[in-house]
């Protein structure tokens, strides 16, 4: 089921485990001032989302925003099948059966009124199945609801989480903390680069911050995750 977050924003959650621990999913939907819906980070629906989500609007964009949430894309345009596929820079050559409308290379503003912003969060990396560095995130910004919408570029995992999730996230971070793990801390080398990323997202105005994975921070977003990555960049060798 959909919950609604702030006016024409809102998220779908589903539990999800990752070499066995429960770290959850979420997805996030938008709704523009011309009705279009936007869905970032798309998870497994059922028909009582579905048809939520048929009541907020017109589905006409479908994103996939980093190079590992993109497991339910295809599901979701057989589902709307007239909405439009954007993925972030190198999906393309990882899923070459996803066929997109748009590749997300650097930043940009959708609506009319410049209601949603996005950016490429260069330089950041992480290590996943295979020792794969490839994130390539496009983190946005709702201008009306002051929130901040990351995938992977951070984590917050509070006293909702099971006590292993918790456990994992005290070693590696993200343990009531909004900030990177010890995963992307190994494999980001390019410290100028995510420097210069963190610093064009904190230019935006918000104090709410979504992220995939964990609880949802609703006040002082902007300077938990500020907190975050200099912590984060300071211990990146280079």
């Amino acid at each position: 089921m959909l919950r609604e977050i702030d006016r024409n924003i809102w998220v779908g959650e589903r539990q999800l485990k990752f070499l066995g621990l429960e770290v959850g999913t979420r997805m996030t939907v938008i709704r523009l001032d011309n009705g279009e819906l936007i869905i970032i980070s798309p998870i497994d629906v059922d028909e009582t989302t579905i048809q939520q989500i048929n009541a907020l609007g017109h589905v006409t964009t479908i994103i996939a925003p980093n190079c590992y949430h993109h497991l339910f894309l295809n599901n979701f345009k057989s589902i709307y099948p007239n909405a439009e596929i954007w993925i972030a820079p190198g999906l393309d050559l990882k899923r070459p059966d996803i066929k997109s409308d748009r590749i997300l290379n650097e930043c940009g503003k959708i609506g009319n009124l410049n209601e949603v912003e996005y950016l490429l969060f260069a330089g950041f990396q992480t290590i996943g199945i295979g020792n794969s560095g490839i994130l390539n995130e496009i983190v946005f910004w709702h201008r009306e609801s002051q929130t901040l919408i990351l995938t992977d570029t951070a984590f917050h995992f509070d006293d909702s989480f099971p006590w292993q999730t918790r456990l994992i996230a005290k070693v590696l971070g993200g343990d009531r903390q909004l900030e990177p793990t010890l995963l992307e801390k190994l494999a980001s080398r390019d410290k100028a680069q995510v420097k210069q990323s963190i610093q064009k997202v904190l230019c935006w105005d918000f104090h709410r911050v979504i992220m995939a994975h964990g609880s949802i921070i609703e006040r002082d977003g902007k300077r938990q995750l500020q907190a975050g990555y200099e912590k984060f960049l300071s211990t990146i060798n280079l």
